[in-house]
């Protein structure tokens, strides 16, 4: 009979599973594993922080809809894995993670290193749990990885004591079967076709389980056969294709914007893949007096201000076909003014002269040198606002955007696992100053695997998000402003490329060589975020279109 170790037990299930990369730093307590990666057909890529390793299986969990996988050693390597295992799980992203602990019989007592991570990451997964025997192994593997990707995705967690991944096992890994999702009820259906017929202004909300259930083309061909107007929350860019002149674009800032105005003539909101954590219904239906219909693959959460009038459980993509195929066509809404108004604010300062750059032309010379089949991984900051407002998408999946824990740091770590998914596609990472130096040190991991991205830097010398907030609530900042190293001699430092705007005009040009150039590249762009509260302004006395 031949024997394997709980390590090759588990790198065994892994491959199982088909996966591809395992993200991570090595340590003391699980170099058993990474002895045995080291003769399988998974990829381990070294990061120099555990938190851009579970950032790059989130982001990789969203872009391929399997779960990404991350590994660290137990106490701090562990510990520094939580914020990327809470934002794969509140951003929807099927994630498991794997990490080290000192051998059971140390557990009754205070040891080197050991804390319960376990219960440490209990409120922040959908299941974690301790393997206590190698036996074991295959079950809590196929249990994570179906768990991580099941409606609604999220991070799965297991503990694998060094007593555990030393212990000799037989066994094999048992059988995946893909998920599958069931038909919509046909009384639900009929009855959402109803409130469709009934409505005089119908509107669709589309949120993230468009993409993850990837239902975009139904969701289009639904849209374009009823004539129902589409907006998209930051996470569900390209839902619809901006070009359809059904698409209002995408609704979310905190402040009112001209696709409120879609909402406020709504009188039934479809809401189709929809995460409060997205967008609040208390935004969109602060009155609670819209009917609403609830499209999705799992029962809606409560809230005062969603409480639909149908709820059409099951797969979206189905769902939506059959709805296509039950209501009547509707005469052409008239949203023409509001989303040329809309469109509009898209194009706003994008051919701005001035220095620093309107944070407009930046979005805008980003949209012009990307293609359209291109990946933007956006991090957290002020930047995000501009991109998801305001940068065209006609693709799903190639504009990335954290907002359920919405984490500084993520864009380069998602913009690395963007470029091993899709080699073939340029790759950006949008930062800002705040956000990329809290994940900089990732320039060498890429510099090391080759992976020629572009980040580009909104550069303000500031948290400037919360600036924007500060000025608006007190007409003053305090706590937030920064200095920075010199970023193009910083990025050379690591063997990167390294660019600076000093002009309006070098703006473009410079976008297009750092596209073209081999290895990863980092921009310098000084952006001008007095922008920020113009835009407050000009939303304040927003008048809506008739």
């Amino acid at each position: 009979m031949s024997y394997l170790n709980g390590a090759e037990q588990l790198v065994q299930c892994l491959e199982n599973e088909d996966t591809r990369y395992v993200f991570g730093l090595p340590g003391e307590e699980t170099i058993e594993i990474n002895q045995a990666l080291s003769s399988s057909k998974i990829q381990f890529v070294t990061v120099r922080h555990e938190q851009a390793a579970a950032f790059m299986a989130s982001v990789y969990g969203r872009l391929t809809g399997r779960p990404g996988v991350c590994l660290a050693t137990l106490g701090p390597g562990a510990t520094n894995l939580v914020t990327g295992i809470a934002n794969a799980n509140v951003d929807r992203a099927p994630l498991v993670a794997l990490t080290g602990q000192v051998d059971q019989r140390r557990f009754h007592k205070e040891f080197h290193q050991f804390v319960d991570i376990v219960r440490m990451l209990e409120p922040i997964t959908k299941w974690t749990a301790r393997i206590t025997r190698a036996s074991t192994i295959p079950e809590a593997v196929r249990k994570s990885f179906k768990l991580a990707e099941s409606e609604k995705p999220g991070a799965c967690h297991l503990e694998l004591p060094q007593d555990v991944v030393n212990e000799d096992v037989t066994g094999h890994p048992l059988l995946r079967s893909e998920l599958s999702y069931p038909e919509p009820a046909p009384d639900a259906l009929k009855k959402a076709a109803q409130l469709i017929d009934e409505a005089r202004y119908p509107i669709v909300l589309a949120g993230n389980g468009v993409l993850r259930g990837r239902a975009n083309g139904a969701l289009e061909m639904f849209a374009t056969k009823l004539g129902i107007p589409v907006a998209e929350t930051f996470m569900a860019k390209g839902a619809i294709p901006m070009d359809n002149e059904l698409s209002l674009l995408t609704i979310g800032l905190q402040a009112r914007d001209y696709v409120a105005c879609g909402f406020d003539r709504a009188d039934v909101v479809i809401a189709v893949g929809y995460d409060f954590i997205g967008y609040a219904p208390v935004n969109w239906n602060p009155n609670h007096d819209k009917h609403i219909i609830h499209v999705d693959f799992s029962p809606s959460e409560t809230d005062e201000s969603y409480t639909p009038n149908v709820e059409v459980i099951g797969n979206v993509r189905s769902s939506l076909t059959s709805l296509a195929e039950l209501a009547k066509p509707k005469a052409r809404p008239s949203i023409g003014a509001l989303r040329e108004l809309i469109i509009s604010e898209t194009k706003a300062n994008s051919h701005d002269p001035s220095f620093p750059i309107k944070p407009q032309r930046l979005v805008h010379a980003l949209r012009q040198v990307m293609g359209e089949d291109d990946i933007m991984v956006c991090d957290v900051g002020a930047h995000k606002l501009w991109v998801a407002r305001m940068f065209p998408t006609n693709v799903p999946n190639t504009v990335i955007i954290s907002n359920g824990l919405s984490s500084m740091g993520f864009g380069l770590p998602g913009a690395l696992v963007a470029k091993l998914v899709y080699p073939s596609r340029n790759i950006f990472a949008v930062c800002g100053d705040g956000g990329f130096l809290m994940s900089c040190q990732e320039l060498e991991t890429a510099k090391r695997l080759g992976l020629s991205i572009v980040v580009v830097i909104f550069r303000d010398n500031s948290y400037g998000a919360i600036k924007w907030k500060q000025m608006e609530r007190y007409g003053k900042a305090s706590g937030v402003d920064f200095g920075n190293p010199d970023l193009v001699t910083f990025a050379r430092s690591f063997g990167a490329n390294g660019f600076r705007v000093e002009t309006a005009q070098d703006l473009a040009p410079i976008l297009e060589n750092a596209k073209k150039s081999d290895g990863p590249s980092v921009v310098d762009v000084p952006v001008d975020y007095e922008e920020n509260l113009i835009l407050t302004k000009h939303l304040g006395e927003l008048i809506c279109p008739r």
